[in-house]
């Protein structure tokens, strides 16, 4: 006859049938089944409270732990999620830290966590990293130093119309200085809200753009009635090589958030899209924090620039030992007798000439540089290496 096979739950259940039969004691049932007093006296109890059911193996997780988080904490780290939906757990415990100082918050790792087990952030696809290049345009050391400007692509809004953000960001504080729905991106339509910028904001000493209009130009430095206009007020444009956006990586990402945060699915009007723009600059500037700035808020971090906005346009000057032409309405300057094609961009405008070597003279306009005057060819050689400084 082969032996008989028995589970843990069938042997449980013989020992209570044979205690309940009255035939044993219960020291003589435990002593034949191999068990001690007590846990005997558990599997009785079982039996009693649940019947068959509870011989079955419970879980040893304890029923609380003294550092679990309050509901009412776990509450406000959802609420506050769901109120920016474009913050991480960081991002969340810093606005919730910066509103309720005295609150005892958990660590970010247990608000990751708790945003996690009810499904409100999602993993990131692992990005190859690629190497940074060490060459860098200029330091920011403070606000006010270096701005950068650009456009937000192109949106559609519901009505058919199309919407052109531009964007202006103080490069040290990632502070949004400007964020402006516009209909164009002409001159015309851009310079106002440069001048409201500087009247509000002081001005830098550099802007950064990309290549495109109306930031810049094919005309000689790479110059548009823009960038000669922040020339003549003391900035000095920086233009980021094409197809190089890394390079104005701190904008680009204020980008990235833009796009998530207000542009899906687009406003009906222009005046819709301003005011989503209004809020969020509200938020990423007053409440997002920023790792980059020690946890800090751009707003608390920014200053504006000590160079005032002038009330006349100053007049572009040169230092002594350079020769000072004028161009002409047909963007021509007269030189050795010649007349020689510059820009039409500068027509009007002084520009200065200052000998290098063998006949050859830089171009300038105030301080920014246009190319070099090869007298032998009578040629104008353009410049060729980026972010070039005196």
């Amino acid at each position: 006859m082969p032996w008989k096979e028995m589970s843990t739950m069938d042997q449980r259940l013989e020992f209570i049938i044979d205690y309940l039969s009255g035939n044993y004691t219960k020291k003589a049932l435990c002593l034949y089944y191999g068990i001690s007093r007590p846990t005997g006296d558990k599997w009785i109890e079982r039996f009693r409270r649940d019947g068959p059911v509870g011989f079955r193996e419970y879980s040893r997780k304890p029923h609380g732990h003294p550092r679990t988080t309050p509901p009412e904490v776990v509450e406000r780290i959802i609420e506050t999620k769901l109120l920016h939906q474009s913050f991480g757990p960081k991002k969340v415990m810093d606005r919730l830290r910066a509103v309720e100082p005295d609150q005892r918050w958990p660590a970010d790792s247990t608000a990751g966590k708790i945003l996690k087990r009810n499904q409100l952030v999602q993993s990131r696809r692992r990005r190859r990293r690629v190497p940074p290049d060490p060459r860098a345009l200029v330091d920011c050391q403070a606000p006010g130093q270096s701005w950068s400007a650009d456009f937000k692509g192109d949106v559609p809004l519901a009505n058919g119309k199309r919407c052109y953000p531009l964007t202006i960001t103080d490069n040290h504080s990632r502070f949004i200085l400007q964020c402006r729905a516009l209909n164009t991106t002409t001159t015309d339509a851009v310079k106002p809200w440069f001048e409201w910028v500087f009247r509000q904001q002081g001005l830098p000493e550099t802007l950064r753009t990309d290549n495109g209009a109306p930031f810049a130009s094919v005309a000689a430095g790479g110059l548009s009635q823009l960038s000669k206009w922040w020339i003549r007020l003391g900035i000095r444009p920086e233009r980021i090589r094409p197809a190089k956006p890394s390079e104005n990586g701190r904008h680009e990402r204020m980008h990235r958030s833009l796009k998530e945060a207000v542009m899906r699915p687009p406003a009906r009007t222009l005046a819709a899209q301003q005011r989503r723009f209004d809020a969020f600059m509200e938020e990423f500037n007053d409440q997002r924090s920023h790792e980059a700035l020690g946890r800090q808020t751009p707003a608390s971090v920014h200053q504006p620039s000590p160079r005032p906005y002038p009330q006349r346009l100053p007049e572009v000057e040169y230092p002594s030992g350079v020769t000072v032409r004028r161009v002409r309405r047909t963007g021509e300057f007269k030189w050795r007798g010649q007349l020689i094609y510059l820009s039409t961009v500068l027509a009007k405008e002084p520009i200065g000439l200052v000998p290098c070597d063998n006949d050859r003279w830089e171009i300038r306009y105030s301080f920014h540089p246009l190319g070099v005057l090869d007298e032998s060819t009578q040629k104008i050689i353009p410049a060729e290496q980026w972010h070039q400084r005196e």
